[in-house]
């Protein structure tokens, strides 16, 4: 054994983030085929199911079970909140890609929905998926009152005005605009940043956690979000549409406001870098034992190329 490392030290597992998101990713894959059913009339089912299964990182589910597992909470309230999450997610998407939004055409490397399904499925594919997230939050067991009234709070306020849809908003009315970098922050603190907060926070309401240590998640996931959008900008310049499943240079394109045409392509990614930093610091303010999986999920976000 080398000097200095006592038989506790070596005894410490070497945490496998790669396990541990597959069999995340498992778990959630099989309940989001479970819940979003085929059975909805005329075809809405086939295209609830084909805007939410099989594509995306998943990264919000992700969050939101890793902050749930840190905090020691209800794993049953976690792995509706994190499929809640992903379905609000996926009705966003759906909408922002329909011609009176961004009109895009592909998403997750294939068709957006509305080219297959039509304007009018597509639009009520988007609307059921986000009544459906609600619908989850509230099972008739296994989630106490509180906490499904609790989840459905921080879930609805992220996704709202103040949050997701405010976001988008600013993003439409902002096309041509040169905006100040506090602006440009406002704008996808909202649009992005609060989902992806949101899930962090509704991971750790699904335990007993305190208010400091809950705070101290939030800002871990206020500098995620943010840090999500940054990286996003960079690889829109940086890669092609094959890499990242979605159309490449689209917002440069359509004149949007973004971190690289705001400070340049190197500034931006060391913003990131930092807000991984700020990230990983919250996490260390927490008081929490083992935040392993969240710190490696915000390694994979700064660093990930798709």
């Amino acid at each position: 054994m080398d000097a200095g490392v006592t038989p506790a030290m070596s005894a410490v597992p070497v945490f496998d983030f790669d396990g541990w998101m597959r069999a995340q990713l498992a778990r959630v894959e099989d309940a989001l085929s479970h819940w979003v059913c085929p059975d909805a009339p005329a075809g809405l089912g086939e295209a609830m199911r084909y805007a939410v299964l099989d594509g995306g990182k998943r990264l919000r589910p992700l969050l939101v079970l890793a902050a749930c597992e840190a905090v020691g909470g209800n794993a049953q309230a976690a792995l509706r909140a994190a499929c809640a999450v992903e379905l609000i997610h996926a009705y966003s998407l759906v909408h922002d890609d329909m011609p009176c939004m961004d009109n895009d055409v592909m998403r997750r490397g294939k068709p957006t929905v509305h080219v297959p399904f039509g304007e009018a499925r597509a639009l009520l594919a988007g609307d059921a998926l986000q009544a459906l997230a609600f619908e989850l939050l509230t099972p008739e067991d296994g989630v106490p009152p509180a906490m499904q009234a609790r989840l459905c709070r921080e879930l609805a306020r992220a996704a709202g005005a103040d949050g997701m849809a405010g976001g988008q908003a600013i993003d439409l009315a902002s096309v041509g605009l040169q905006l100040s970098e506090d602006q440009l922050r406002q704008m996808h603190r909202l649009k992005t940043g609060a989902l992806l907060q949101a899930s962090v926070v509704m991971g750790a309401v699904c335990g007993q956690t305190p208010e400091g240590t809950l705070r101290a998640l939030s800002d871990y996931g206020a500098a995620m979000g943010l840090a999500f959008q940054v990286v996003d900008d960079v690889l829109d310049v940086t890669q092609d549409s094959a890499t990242l499943g979605k159309t490449a240079g689209k917002d440069a394109a359509c004149d949007k406001p973004t971190y690289v045409s705001l400070m340049g392509l190197e500034a931006a990614r060391a913003h990131a870098e930092a807000l991984r930093a700020q990230a990983l610091a919250a996490l260390a303010a927490s008081g929490l034992t083992d935040t392993r999986a969240l710190a490696a999920l915000a390694d994979m976000v700064v660093r990930r190329s798709h």
